[in-house]
């Protein structure tokens, strides 16, 4: 298992390339990789135009950017898996259900991470470390509606929908900076 986060959407042209690349610039001195697919996607297609201008805005150029369809591999060689929606959380368990622990909504984890203890890394990379540390936090997060675990999608939309899902992703991923940087 990698220390890598693996981003899920429905076709891997919008919402997890967005993530995917704003987790690289969040967390580019961190010791994590990122990637992401979908549960839906097509391998090989372009990125959405308006969440390739979100990732240029990171300073990597999302030109050769590729959309990957979900695999069981992702998913048992991700150290952490952070999806759209929650049918794609329950996509990726029925998948891999090994991976049940370490998936969640992205912005679930954000909250988990924004209420974690101090990660404990004596016997875990920072990533793992991380992640058990959020999960061990879900008994103090009261439960939400699909509303405040899901990422509207912005296909359809305009490139202001996809500046603010990228504002809502980079919300999320700030406080997952911080827990891997403490463990790390």
């Amino acid at each position: 298992m990698a220390d890598r986060i693996l981003f899920v959407c429905h076709a891997n042209l919008c919402r997890s390339p967005m993530a995917e690349y704003l987790a690289g610039w969040l967390l580019a001195k961190l010791p994590v990789e990122v990637a992401s697919a979908g549960t839906a996607a097509v391998d090989g297609r372009s990125m959405h135009p308006y969440a390739a201008q979100v990732a240029a805005g990171t300073g990597r150029d999302p030109a050769a950017f590729r959309s990957r369809a979900l695999t069981v591999g992702q998913l048992t060689d991700a150290a952490l898996v952070l999806t759209a929606t929650r049918r794609q959380r329950a996509a990726c368990v029925s998948l891999a259900p090994a991976a049940l622990h370490r998936t969640f909504t992205l912005r679930q984890f954000g909250r988990l991470a924004g209420l974690a203890d101090a990660p404990d890394t004596t016997d875990a990379g920072a990533l793992r470390a991380a992640a058990r540390a959020a999960a061990q936090a879900r008994g103090r997060l009261q439960p939400t509606s699909t509303a405040e675990d899901d990422l509207v999608d912005p296909i359809g939309g305009t490139p202001t929908d996809f500046r603010r899902c990228a504002q809502e992703i980079e919300r999320s991923l700030t406080p997952v900076a911080a827990l891997i940087d403490a463990a790390g």
